[in-house]
């Protein structure tokens, strides 16, 4: 499969927490902690679990800063 999206992170998946529809997915890029909040179905469907290698598709119209 190819996408359009040019922000494609390869990294490992570190937790899977399951809540009642919706699961948060950590996944660790050379130490940098990404986590994304996927469907339950997403999940089984591309069969997540710890330790697989997976990628980090990121496609944002815009980027916000904030500082202190």
């Amino acid at each position: 499969m190819k996408i359009s999206a040019r922000n494609q992170l390869k990294g490992q998946i570190t937790q899977i927490v399951k809540g009642a529809t919706t699961s948060h997915i950590t996944i660790n890029v050379n130490g940098t902690i990404i986590t994304s909040a996927i469907t339950n179905e997403a999940v089984e469907e591309l069969s997540l679990t710890v330790g697989k290698e997976a990628y980090a598709v990121i496609k944002a119209s815009s980027v916000m800063v904030g500082v202190d």
